[in-house]
This record gives structure tokens, sequence and C-alpha cells, in this order.
């Protein structure tokens, strides 16, 4: 990472911490590693980008449903998905300084060095060894390529390393009310098992017709052995996941046209182009034939924020094969049974989280001669922005205050709005830019006598003058979801 790209990253999670986005969960005891909090502002952001998410899923397709399902659910569920036996990650750790590591990612990193270093044959040929290790398992061939690169601990320097194992995320507890006679059950580490033993709950109930979707927003629990960059790999943290049955032999068509189309959701808030890219795997989970991620470029590099990925009728079979239940789907148009193939879009909404705080942070120099000034903002979509208008009474006194607050009420019920009096206007324009208020609507003397106010534009601090009854309409108007849902 470089001097900027470090210093930026700092900086958002500062500002994140200062305006109310995340803290640290369980400060005042010195926190829990790898779990945060959201707080007021980061909440409503959140819920948001959850809006649009589900939104574009949801309620703009008519054969894409939504389901809540419940984080704890039997056991059965997680040895028929493969995750009891194969849900690991390779791990080695460092004698000295007795800190462990994931061994992909310790590789991973040397290869981004190589390629920043201009060896972009080394990086290609390390890139091409660790795949194929990871591909065969060979956990001793992931060791040997530690050790040929010289890569050293990057808290003691040394390169005394153990041998690489592997390690289950899976979170285990007990249900039950006696100890002793409790069964063991996981907190689920994904959400798309839930979508999955509900399959035929939906189809039946909702009449659904091949193909068709099912939705789901939830939280996932993962023992994350390295936590690191903030909120980007976390033990607790939400998905966001869709499963789309498809007839099998259309699923690759299917595949491309969901890589497509998630691709166009992520451009449609305004982010750079060029900060997107698609990485295909090369190394497939047990139940693909296709998988691609969508990656980001965040300060630290570029990085997987959604994935989408042609899971075959791997796990429809295997609840069908541990639940003796037969589940499958009679097509009118061929006349046959079969297990339906499905198509899965993945993204952490986490991640979505910080790509968005990211991408939309901004330190702005306002300096004029001699005149010094500058401002931070957020230069949120106003789709997704907390707060969607600020609206200061120009004094504290005068009836002001009590006209400030009737405006207040009359938007408030349509959108989330807040009333400040506190401090200079120009103060309480920065508090607002820093939070990503695309409106702060200012309420004067002038007010009392013609009903207008000023309004005031985030980005371009520009003001304008309108009538009071307007206001609803021209914040309707700019924070609508038809400026994203097109």
């Amino acid at each position: 990472m470089s001097k900027n790209n470090d210093e930026l990253f700092k900086n958002v999670i500062s500002h994140a911490k200062e305006y109310g986005f995340v803290f640290q969960s369980s400060e005042i005891y010195d926190g829990l590693s790898a779990v945060y909090d959201y707080g007021q502002n980061g909440a409503e952001l959140k819920n948001n980008i959850k809006t649009y998410w589900w939104k574009s899923m949801v309620q703009m397709h008519e054969n894409i449903v939504g389901i809540d399902s419940a984080i704890f659910m039997h056991p059965t569920t997680w040895k028929a998905s493969g995750h009891v036996d194969g849900f690991n990650d390779p791990m080695i750790d460092n004698k000295d300084s007795k800190k462990r590591y994931r061994a992909d990612q310790l590789l991973e990193d040397k290869i981004a060095r190589y390629e920043k270093d201009g060896k972009s044959a080394k990086a290609e040929q390390l890139q091409e060894a660790m795949d194929q290790a990871l591909k065969s398992d060979d956990l001793t061939g992931l060791r040997d390529l530690i050790v040929e690169h010289e890569i050293a601990c990057p808290v003691s320097g040394t390169r005394n390393w153990t041998d690489v194992r592997q390690f289950n995320l899976m979170f285990s507890t007990q249900i039950g009310a006696i100890a002793e006679e409790s069964d063991k059950i996981y907190l689920r580490p994904e959400t798309a098992q839930g979508i999955f033993v509900n399959y035929l709950n939906v189809q039946k109930t909702g009449r659904m017709k091949i193909p068709f979707g099912i939705a789901q927003i939830g939280k996932a629990f993962r023992n994350e052995v390295i936590a690191r960059q903030f909120i980007m790999r976390m033990r607790e943290f939400e998905q966001m996941e869709m499963q789309f049955f498809v007839r099998p032999g259309s699923e690759m068509e299917w595949y491309d046209y969901w890589k497509q189309t998630r691709l166009k959701w992520h451009k449609a808030l305004g982010t750079s182009p060029e900060k997107y890219r698609f990485h295909d795997h090369t190394k497939l989970a047990h139940y693909a034939n296709a998988a691609v991620d969508i990656e980001f470029e965040f300060p630290f590099g570029f990085k997987e924020v959604e994935g989408i990925h042609s899971r075959t009728d791997f796990d429809l079979s295997q609840h069908q094969k541990f639940s003796g239940k037969k589940i499958q789907y009679f097509d009118p148009e061929i006349n046959q049974n079969y297990t339906p193939y499905v198509i899965e879009t993945s993204i952490g909404l986490d991640r979505m989280f910080l790509l968005t705080m990211i991408n939309a942070f901004e330190e702005q120099d306002l300096s004029e001669g001699d005149k010094k000034d500058s401002r931070t903002l957020l230069r949120l979509h106003p789709c997704l922005a907390p707060v969607k208008a600020a609206i200061f009474p120009l004094t504290k006194k005068d009836g002001l205050p009590e006209k400030a607050r009737e405006i207040m009420n009359s938007i408030k019920l349509d959108h989330n709005v807040i009333y400040e009096e506190k401090d200079a206007i120009g103060k309480r324009y920065r508090r607002q830019d820093a939070i990503g208020t695309p409106f702060c609507i200012t309420v004067d003397h002038q007010s009392l006598e013609d009903n207008t106010v000023t309004i005031r534009e985030r980005d371009s601090m520009q003001q304008e003058r309108v009538a009071i009854d307007k206001l609803n309409q021209i914040i309707a108007e700019k924070v609508s979801w038809k400026n994203l849902l097109n």
C-alpha cells in the first residue's frame, strides 16, 4: 500500500468513528477483535445499501422473492453442504512472533510486491504455483513456496515457519436445556443454505416457475483467524445473497447474465468503472463449474466485494440425499422432472459499506488568497445518504426555531431529516458535509415573510431560494430510487 493510499485508509477509518458510522465492538472493554458496531449514521447508510440491493433484486424482478431464514439450522445442513468436512483455511504460524497467518494471503502479498516492483514474470510464476498448490490441497507445497520466496513474518521479521495446517472456520455451540444432553449446532457461516433448505417451501407456496430466484439478507459468522483491514474481514458479518434456480444446460447463459447485471448495479452508484474488474477463479469450489469475483480497487489493492457462482445442482442434490426428501422441479415445458441448477450472486454488505465510504470520502481545499478553508465531505449518492436534509434556523430567536421545526415535521415522515441550531451556519454545513447530507435548508427572517428558504446542495455548495411547500417534492426527486433503478 502506498503512503497516500495508507493515509486515505486511515483517514476513512478515523472519519467512520468520529462521525458515528462504525465503532469497535465493546470498546469500553478494549474492544473485541474483528467485531464492529454500526453507529447512528452507519446504521442508516447500511440500511440504505440493503434497500438498494433488495429493490434491485426482489422489487424489480417478478420472478425473484425474498425470505429471512434462521441463523441456527439443523446440524446435518452443514454436513450436506460440505462445511463440516471442508470449510477450512490454510494457516501457518511464525514460531518467533507466535502470530498466525493465512498461507495464501502471505503469498498474495508477495505477488503484489513483485508486481509493484516490476517483476511481473516472478509474480505470474508464483501465482501459477500457488493456484496449483491450492487446487490440489498441497499444504506442504504452500509452505515450500513461502520458504522459496523468502517471505518473512511482518512482526518478527524471521522466516521460522511451522507447517501449514487447515483450520475450520465455523463457530459451534450447543442447543438444549442441559449442557450434557445438548446437541452441537453451528452459527451459519453463510446464508445460502437457508435458501436451499427452503427451496420446496418457496417454490410450492409461491407457485414459482423455473427460472426463479430467492433472495436473502442476513448475518453469518466465521472464526477468522486473521482479521485485518477494518471491516473488510470480520467474524460477524452480513451477506446479501440471491440463488437463481435454472434448467440444467442453461446455467452458463444465466451466469453471464448475472455477471453483467451485478456489475451494472455497482457502477450505477457513480463509481469510476476502472475501479472494478472481474477476477475468474482458478480453483473452483467443490460445488461450482464457474465462478468469478467482482473486485474493487481499495487503498490496499483489488479485493472481492461480490461473487457470482454457477453452483450446478450440488446443493439441492446434497440436501435431497441427506434429508431423504425429494427436491426436484417438474418442468411442464419439457415434461420432465429435474434438480435445478443454481446461479448465485453473493455480496458482502460490510465490504460494500467500506467501498461506499472510501469511494465517497473527499478532503477539499477551499482556500482563496489569504483565506484558508477546507472541508471533508462524503460524496454519497443521495439515495444512500444517512440523512437526506438538515434544517437550520439562522438564529435561535425571533420565531426561526419554531418555523424550522414546523418545516421539519412536514418532511420527516417521508425523509430522514435532522434539526440543528448550534454554532454558526458555516460549521453546521461542514458537519453535514462530513456525514454526506445532500441538502441543508436554512430558515431566516425572510422565511417568516414569504414562506421561502435557502436550500444548499452538498457537492456544489450552490444555494437557491425555494418555496417551503416545494421542499418535499425537491428532496423526493433527488433521493428517489428511480435515479438508480432504471
